[in-house]
């Protein structure tokens, strides 16, 4: 005889797995694209009717919709397709030292909406809350459109406090102990989490770009605010104790190097810089693309000044490479910003360069890719951190 107590016990687990699978369903769509719920079906080893239920109520939710899948010739009724709601959304912030930039991005993975803000110098912390708090005000009538807004997401360029987000140390920014996410919140009526701009920009890739269906990858990004870092470890972001791992911008790799900003000397971000690329470009500032076009040109004419400049660079990106390999042996190493558009001048010449250093065994499944979602890769990032609480936990519309 079951007694109400177990009766309640049963209750609660069927009711604590429904929400699992209803999470692992929301996903599995989420982070996969849109599918069939026969696939789904096969890739949950559940049976039809459980999933058919659990996709029901996920619309209900207005968390996925249904589609009809195109015409084909397979004999027996099509099974619908299964997408993520592109009308929930999530908000994503990155402050740098010369831009706020604010974005719109889809449950469904795309950037529906990218704001850029010039500063003209380096913003404090409050005047960062400030203009992103007015940016977001700006765009209130594009989010009305919106079924639901999960909150914000921040990717910042330094060390962050998962447990609260507070900016422990932006040394490009001057921020310490910054609580950016508490005062964004207050000031936007949003629940914000921030994280590291590269641990995000590496989640990203691993989702929706090239580190797609990998499990160990090291992401190197390298912008205005030198070279940060995200690792994946067998499919899980390497976090640390307190959020801080990954911090590769800060290996030595030039004993004989100028002193970093962080006390010590020859970091890889004091020899591998994007100041430097442009200076000797003679340029004062270029996005990514005017970067590659920059150094493409120079390059084509024969400038000896810039083809030993990027020579000098690639030599040292090179250690970091291979250091990473031996500590982490990733099956893929993927570089964004000015990395990437190092890489690509010339992709042969730094695999070579780091073959000839890493350990062979370590070294012998490692590919080296430039980073595939450009511009929109910390707004796919920070919204993941936005979109999180709900993926775990696939919840009706709270009022906002």
């Amino acid at each position: 005889m079951i007694t109400s107590n177990e009766r309640g016990r049963t209750g609660t687990n069927l009711d604590t797995i429904r929400r699992q699978n209803l999470a692992t369903v929301l996903g599995m769509v989420h982070r996969g694209g849109p599918a069939a719920r026969s696939s789904l079906t096969q890739a949950t080893g559940l049976n039809r009717s459980t999933v058919g239920a659990l996709v029901g109520e996920l619309v209900e939710l207005g968390l996925v919709t249904e589609r009809e899948p195109e015409t084909s010739n397979r004999v027996g009724r099509p099974s619908p397709v299964v997408v993520a709601d592109t009308r929930v959304v999530a908000l994503a912030v990155n402050p740098e030292i010369d831009a706020i930039t604010v974005g719109i991005v889809g449950l469904d993975g795309v950037v529906h909406r990218r704001v850029r803000h010039p500063t003209g110098q380096v913003p404090t912390g409050a005047e960062a809350v400030a203009i992103a708090s007015a940016m977001i005000d700006g765009l209130r009538p594009e989010l009305a459109a919106a079924t639901r807004v999960t909150g914000i997401g921040v990717a910042v360029p330094g060390l962050v406090r998962e447990s609260d987000g507070v900016v422990r140390l932006a040394p490009h920014l001057e921020w310490v102990d910054e609580p950016f996410a508490a005062e964004l919140a207050a000031a936007t009526g949003f629940p914000v989490h921030a994280g590291n701009d590269a641990r995000l920009g590496a989640n990203a890739e691993r989702l929706y770009g090239a580190g797609r269906g990998a499990t160990d990858l090291v992401y190197l990004n390298g912008g205005a605010s030198g070279i940060g870092a995200g690792v994946i470890v067998g499919g899980v972001p390497l976090t640390g104790v307190s959020g801080y791992a990954g911090e590769l911008g800060h290996m030595l790799v030039n004993s004989a190097g100028i002193r970093c900003h962080c006390g010590a000397v020859g970091c890889l971000e004091t020899e591998v810089s994007q100041r430097a690329l442009l200076r000797v470009l003679g340029l004062e500032e270029a996005d990514t693309d005017e970067l590659d076009r920059a150094l493409a040109a120079a390059v084509k004419a024969g400038d000896p000044a810039v083809s030993a400049e990027i020579e000098r660079q690639l030599g040292f990106l090179a250690i970091a490479l291979r250091n990473a390999t031996n500590v982490f042996n990733p099956q893929l190493i993927v570089l964004g910003g000015f990395l990437g558009s190092l890489h690509a001048l010339a992709p042969e010449r730094l695999a070579a360069l780091v073959a000839e250093q890493v350990l062979s065994a370590s070294g012998e499944h490692l590919a080296i890719v430039r980073a595939e979602l450009g511009s929109s890769i910390l707004m796919i990032g920070a919204a993941e951190l936005a979109f999180a609480p709900l993926l775990a936990s696939p919840s009706p519309v709270s009022a906002r």
